[in-house]
């Protein structure tokens, strides 16, 4: 038997298996299934009624999944648009009250009015979508509109926020410059009492007569100094004066007006400078004379009158007046000092004062009374008297001088006593007050003016009817 060869037979295997697979793959695509080795083939007709169900199915599936979702976007629409409206609606609330507290600085009283009924109709609003909310009533209807209404009316009320917030910024900047402009003037103010204050202090201070003066070395601030020292003690003076009259039911004012008339004081306290008018126009009566008031005064000094003016300046200056006055009690000092309080004291003031005339006729007997009034008056005397004596130990001597009333203010001659007219005038040039009355005199020495203290004011003029 002849043997098979294995290349004569797979070729025909091969071709059949291939057959086979493409018959099986045909059935396949025209719907026969093989059932228990049986192979059926599924009708057209029954093919296109399985597709129909079957998409009909799909259908009703898809369209109540549609619906669903619909619904829910609607609520959530809805819900935005609820939110929206609510945040406008606090927006408004804000801008209202902001305009409510914009009108309360300053205080408007319509702008407060009107901001006060907006307030209460943004607050009626929101109330409205609270009841709206709690019964689950909302706005299913033009969501879209809904938003873009409430964005611009959150929009607005942002921008009449900010505007209102600009407006009241602007207006505390208007504070702060007038604040500004006001504490400017109140330091300009402030340092020029200061000035003031320390030029009161320096001449008001402790003062001390010079020391180791010798004739050919005075100076005007030598003689500055002892006027200094003089004016202290004349305030001295008059305040003692002025509380003895107090303790007497003196009335002040009738007597500052029977110094100097007519006369507008900037403050009640001012008139002690016609009480130290009075006092200086006394003690310095005389003063460009040589002999000072002083009666049978000897005038023979000749070309050593400086001399000898200057020796009793030294000789007195450290010398308490009280115990020169004891120990030389017919010196010329002393006669000075009884002409001068004859002078200056009343005898209606003395009476009123102490009582009686003793002091008084003491005086007039050449004798000094031992009481503190007439201490105070010798002291202050006394440097009146060291004053006159340097004056004339200058070669040439120095001259006095005061301002007449009603002149117009000079800083080169005159100083005023009285701040409030020195701060009117500053405010105001036009309106500078006169002189009314010289408070102490002023004094030249040479080339060298030591001002005179006046008193600046608007005089009076009363009518006669």
């Amino acid at each position: 038997m002849d043997s098979v060869k294995p290349s004569s037979m797979t070729p025909k295997k091969g071709r059949l298996a291939r057959k086979v697979a493409k018959v099986l793959h045909r059935r396949a695509a025209t719907g026969i299934a093989p059932v228990d080795g049986v192979h059926k083939v599924k009708s057209q007709e029954q093919f296109k009624d399985d597709n129909k169900i079957g998409n009909k199915s799909t259908i009703s599936l898809g369209q109540s999944f549609d619906i669903s979702n619909d619904d829910d976007s609607q609520k959530r629409l809805a819900m935005e648009a609820f939110l929206a409206k609510l945040f406008a609606s606090i927006s408004s609330v804000k801008a209202a009250y902001a305009q409510l507290q914009y009108a309360q600085s300053p205080y408007d009283v319509d702008g407060i009015q009107a901001a006060d009924q907006l307030v209460v109709s943004e607050l009626k609003n929101l109330s409205e979508l609270k009841r709206c909310y709690t019964k689950k009533q909302f706005d299913d209807h033009s969501t879209e509109t809904t938003l873009l209404m409430a964005e611009v009316q959150e929009q607005k009320s942002f921008s009449k926020t900010y505007e209102i917030m600009g407006k009241k910024l602007e207006s505390e900047l208007r504070l702060k410059d007038s604040e500004i402009i006001y504490l400017g003037e109140k330091l300009e103010e402030s340092n020029r009492l200061n000035r003031l204050l320390e030029k009161r202090l320096n001449q008001s201070g402790q003062l001390s007569m010079p020391v180791n003066l010798h004739r050919s070395g005075l100076s005007p601030s030598h003689f500055l100094a002892v006027v200094r020292f003089t004016v202290k003690s004349i305030r001295s003076f008059v305040k003692l004066m002025i509380d003895q009259m107090k303790a007497a039911d003196w009335n002040l004012d009738a007597a500052a007006d029977s110094i100097v008339q007519d006369v507008f004081y900037w403050r009640d306290d001012d008139k002690c400078f016609a009480f130290e008018s009075f006092v200086c126009r006394e003690m310095f009566s005389s003063f460009h004379l040589p002999n000072f008031s002083v009666p049978s005064q000897s005038l023979t000094w000749g070309k050593n009158q400086q001399q000898h003016f200057f020796r009793r300046f030294i000789e007195l200056k450290s010398v308490k007046a009280k115990e020169y006055l004891a120990e030389n009690p017919k010196s010329t000092f002393a006669r000075f000092c009884m002409a001068k309080y004859l002078q200056l004291i009343h005898p209606h003031m003395e009476t009123s004062f102490f009582g009686n005339l003793s002091q008084r006729n003491l005086v007039k007997s050449g004798e000094f009374p031992d009481t503190s009034f007439f201490a105070a008056f010798a002291e202050m005397a006394k440097r009146v008297w060291l004053l006159h004596c340097l004056a004339f130990s200058f070669e040439p001597e120095a001259s006095i001088f005061q301002v007449r009333r009603g002149c117009r203010f000079s800083e080169i001659y005159m100083e005023c006593v009285s701040e409030d007219a020195l701060l009117l005038s500053e405010n105001a040039p036009e309106a500078d007050p006169p002189v009314a009355f010289t408070v102490v005199p002023g004094f030249r020495i040479g080339k060298t003016i030591i001002q005179c203290q006046v008193y600046l004011s608007q005089i009076q003029h009363k009518v006669n009817r």
